[in-house]
């Protein structure tokens, strides 16, 4: 599903679902479209395909809360943990440009060293898509984030979406800022963290927000959305939910 305002981009979302449960989940996007913080939309997109081919099965990344008490702390925790990471401090100012200037529909490709942008189309960037969570999995992943006190909904569609990304073999780490106004908590991911929430990554209110994927310095470009936007992906089992930790401890780990 694709929502815009006025040409604006306002909401969007997609899973992998058998056959009979197709006319729930499109009602259910339809309302989401209809009702969302950023605006009501005048133009939605539902689109139905079927699987050419048999989905990869994946397990969710581990997922932790870092300690964060501000948005000062959140991005000099991000500018660490990145730069432990291997990614460059040019890479990460590109990144923090792209978040802040928001519009885009995909995710940019940034180098890890050089912070090139790599995107056939900088506007509209690579999206990840064709994926989805089995039905056992998905009500014990509701479940944990209920008992977290997680949004369900919001968590459980970046958690799918992040797994997929740091499958992806040229993708080093993800670094992502939702553009809901309402929604603060952010995330960074990567096979070697993890799905890291990190709290007041921006003020409350602001509506730019946008997804950066660092990259290897000479990635393999039609690959990259070969996998990510053609290769379907199903998640059929859990990783660990570690509750919260310190930014200390994270940045010990990966230092």
């Amino acid at each position: 599903m694709r929502a815009s305002e006025g040409g604006r981009h306002i909401s969007g979302a997609e899973t992998i679902v058998p056959v009979e449960r197709l006319y729930t989940t499109a009602g259910e996007f339809l309302r989401r479209a209809l009702s969302h913080p950023r605006g009501q939309a005048d133009e939605v997109y539902l689109t139905v395909e079927r699987l050419k081919g048999a989905p990869l099965y994946l397990k969710t990344l581990p997922v932790c809360t870092v300690n964060i008490r501000n948005t000062h702390e959140a991005w000099h925790f991000i500018e660490q943990i990145l730069s432990n990471l291997g990614i460059s401090e040019e890479a990460f100012k590109r990144a923090k440009e792209v978040i802040r200037g928001g519009g885009m529909r995909g995710a940019a490709l940034i180098t890890l060293s050089s912070g090139r942008r790599m995107e056939r189309d900088t506007r509209r960037g690579v999206r990840a898509t064709r994926m989805g969570i089995i039905p056992e999995a998905e009500e014990r992943l509701h479940q944990l984030l209920i008992s977290a006190g997680m949004h369900p909904t919001v968590v459980k569609e970046a958690l799918i979406l992040a797994t997929k990304v740091s499958s992806c073999p040229y993708v080093v780490a993800e670094l992502c800022v939702s553009d809901d106004p309402d929604y603060t908590t952010g995330y960074i991911a990567s096979r070697r963290l993890g799905y890291l929430r990190i709290p007041f990554i921006k003020e409350g209110g602001v509506p730019e927000g946008g997804r950066v994927f660092f990259v290897e310095e000479d990635p393999d470009i039609e690959g990259i959305y070969r996998y990510l936007e053609g290769t379907p992906v199903m998640i059929e089992d859990l990783g660990d939910f570690m509750g919260e930790v310190s930014p200390g401890d994270v940045l010990r780990s990966t230092g």
